[in-house]
C-alpha cells in the first residue's frame, strides 16, 4: 500500500522536517511507494489558520489513503508524536489558552490521539504525557526513539581559525528557540565554571541581543560566542567536548543524538526525552556545575566519557528507527 507522509511545512530546519527528509530517503532506498503532502495554504495566513486549512485539505480528501502523519491532524492512521503533547507544553510554559493557535492545537490533539490506530511516541516521557492528558490506552502507543545518520568527526580547523580558538576546552549548545531550550540556564551554568574554555551558542533567536546582554551581566561575554544559525553545525559538534541542553520541554531532541555521535558528553534535563538514553549522572541537577567542572579539570575522565557518548549513539541510527517504524506501519496495514 502507498504511504502518505504528512507535515505542514517543508523546511531544511526543524526536528520533524529533518526527520521526514531522513525517513523519505530510507523508504526510497527500500523501494517503498510513498508521497509527501505539505500545506498549500497562502503564506500570508496566520499559523492557526494554516493548521485548520491543512486539516481540511488532507482529511476532506483522504479517501483510501494511508496517512502516516508527523503533523497534528484529526484523521491519521498512524501519528508520530514528534512535537510532544501540546497540553503538557502549555502547562510547563504557562501560556494563555486564549491564543487561537493553542485552542486549535488542543481541539485537534484530543481527536487525533483518539482517532489514530497507532501512535508513535519518540520517548517514554511523551508516552506518559499522552496517557496522562488524554487517557489513551498504553498498548496503542509504541515508543520509537529518534535515529540519525551516524557520522565520523569532520575537520574544524576553519572554525578554530574563524573564532580564534587555540587549545581551550569547548562547550556547546545547538538549537533555536532559546527560551524553551534553556539558553538562559546554560549561561548561568557557564558563569559558575572556572578555567579556560569557550561556550558556543549555535542557533536562530529573535531576542539574541537579550542573551548577549545577559552574558555580559554574568561577566562571561569573553567566554561565550553566539554564532547565529550555521550550515556547518557538524564542525561545532566535532570541535566540542561537552554539550549543554537545559531544556524546559523537549519531546526527544535530535541534537542529543548528534552531540553524542560527535563524542560530546551531554548534559540535559529530565524534561528532555533524549535524556532517557543517557547515564543518570548526565541529567542536570543541583550538582551539574561540579560535574562539568570535574570534566574540564580531568582530561582523562573527559576523554573516557566522550568515547562512551559515541558508543551510546551507535544504538540510534536512522536505519534502526525506520526498521521499527516500518514494523508499526505493517502492523496497522495488516
Amino acid at each position: 500500500m502507498k504511504i502518505t507522509l504528512l507535515r505542514l511545512k517543508s523546511s531544511k530546519f526543524g526536528g520533524a522536517e529533518v526527520y521526514l527528509s531522513r525517513l523519505s530517503d530510507e523508504l526510497k532506498k527500500r523501494n517503498f511507494e510513498f508521497e509527501v503532502i505539505h500545506c498549500n495554504a497562502p503564506k500570508f495566513l496566520s499559523s492557526w489558520l494554516k493548521i485548520i486549512w491543512y486539516n481540511i485539505e488532507v482529511c476532506l480528501f483522504k479517501d483510501n489513503k494511508f496517512y502516516f502523519s508527523l503533523e497534528r491532524i484529526i484523521c491519521p492512521d498512524i501519528y508520530r508524536a514528534g512535537d510532544g503533547v501540546h497540553k503538557t507544553f502549555l502547562k510547563i510554559e504557562n501560556k494563555s489558552k486564549l491564543n487561537p493557535l493553542h485552542f486549535v492545537y488542543l481541539f485537534i490533539e484530543k481527536r487525533m490521539f483518539n482517532k489514530a490506530k497507532k501512535i508513535i511516541a519518540i520517548s517514554n516521557m511523551v508516552k506518559r504525557n499522552i496517557i496522562e492528558e488524554y487517557k489513551v490506552p498504553s498498548e496503542k502507543i509504541e515508543v520509537i526513539y529518534n535515529g540519525i545518520p551516524l557520522k565520523e568527526k569532520v575537520s574544524f580547523d576553519d572554525i578554530k581559525k574563524e573564532f580564534n580558538i587555540n587549545n581551550e576546552k569547548t562547550l556547546l549548545y545547538v538549537g533555536s528557540g532559546f527560551k524553551r531550550k534553556g539558553v538562559k540556564e546554560a549561561l548561568e551554568i557557564i558563569s559558575k565554571l572556572e578555567g579556560e574554555f569557550k561556550f558556543f551558542v549555535v542557533g536562530k533567536e529573535k531576542n539574541i541581543e537579550w542573551y548577549k546582554s545577559y552574558a555580559k551581566e554574568l561577566n562571561i561575554e569573553n567566554k561565550v560566542i553566539f554564532t547565529g544559525p550555521r550550515g556547518d553545525v557538524d564542525k561545532f559538534y566535532s570541535m566540542a567536548d561537552i554539550f549543554i541542553f537545559p531544556t524546559k520541554y523537549e519531546p526527544f531532541g535530535n541534537v542529543i543524538l548528534e552531540a553524542l555521535n560527535f563524542e560530546n558528553v551531554v548534559f540535559t534535563t529530565e524534561m528532555c526525552g533524549g535524556g532517557e538514553i543517557l547515564p543518570e549522572e548526565w541529567i542536570i541537577d543541583e550538582n551539574v556545575v561540579n560535574k562539568i567542572q570535574e570534566l574540564l579539570d580531568d582530561k582523562e575522565k573527559l576523554e573516557k566519557l566522550k568515547k562512551q557518548a559515541k558508543e551510546i549513539s551507535k544504538n540510534y541510527s536512522i536505519e534502526k528507527n525506520v526498521d521499527e517504524t516500518i514494523k508499526v506501519i505493517n502492523e496497522v496495514i495488516n
